[in-house]
């Protein structure tokens, strides 16, 4: 038998501590979009010449934190069942979206100023996809507008979702209201 060698050791090393580092950025950034990759670094519990070594920028670093938590928000999205009436599966998707940006909303801020727009848009691709297949098939069903293209309706989901967050985060809408707030307004868009 031959003994184990270290560079896989050191693989497995280097694997948790990178889902450290993007678990503390994540945490971090969560709570505050100007959080430094010293303070990161601290709340993962490694050195700096760590988290540089794994992450070139911090833009890189948000970029995985960001990646990250759009993985987790991808697993509960498709989780939702869409079936049915399109309206009630809208206000289905929208309850459980709404929840996501807002646990989110300060880390996607971070994004926003490290990160190009395009760049945010790609990482969103799958939850743009489940939004323009269900305002499709809304439009099959005779319940959601047809003189507007799917890509705008979809567009102006994405901006009330996220200018929701930014209204939470600046206190101008209740957090208790913003659920209801934002799937009334997408609800009033799609219907016409």
């Amino acid at each position: 038998m031959t003994a184990p060698s270290a560079r896989p050791r050191r693989r497995a090393d280097a694997e948790r501590s990178i889902a450290r580092i993007v678990s503390a950025a994540r945490a971090r950034l969560s709570s505050d979009p100007n959080a430094t990759t010293d303070e990161i670094a601290q709340a993962a519990g490694v050195g700096r010449m760590t988290l540089y070594g794994h992450f070139r920028t911090r833009a890189d670093l948000v970029e995985a934190a960001l990646t990250d938590a759009l993985r987790a928000g991808e697993e509960t999205l498709s989780a939702i069942d869409l079936t049915g009436d399109a309206r009630e599966a809208l206000t289905r998707l929208l309850l459980s979206s709404w929840q996501l940006v807002a646990e989110s909303s300060a880390l996607l801020a971070a994004a926003e100023d490290v990160l190009p727009e395009g760049r945010i848009r790609e990482l969103h691709d799958p939850a743009v996809q489940r939004m323009t297949e269900l305002i499709e098939r809304g439009r099959r069903q005779g319940v959601f507008r047809t003189d507007l293209s799917v890509t705008w309706l979809v567009s102006v989901t994405h901006y009330i979702l996220h200018g929701a967050a930014a209204e939470v985060r600046a206190g101008r809408l209740p957090a208790d209201e913003a659920a209801d707030t934002v799937t009334t307004s997408i609800r009033s868009v799609l219907s016409g």
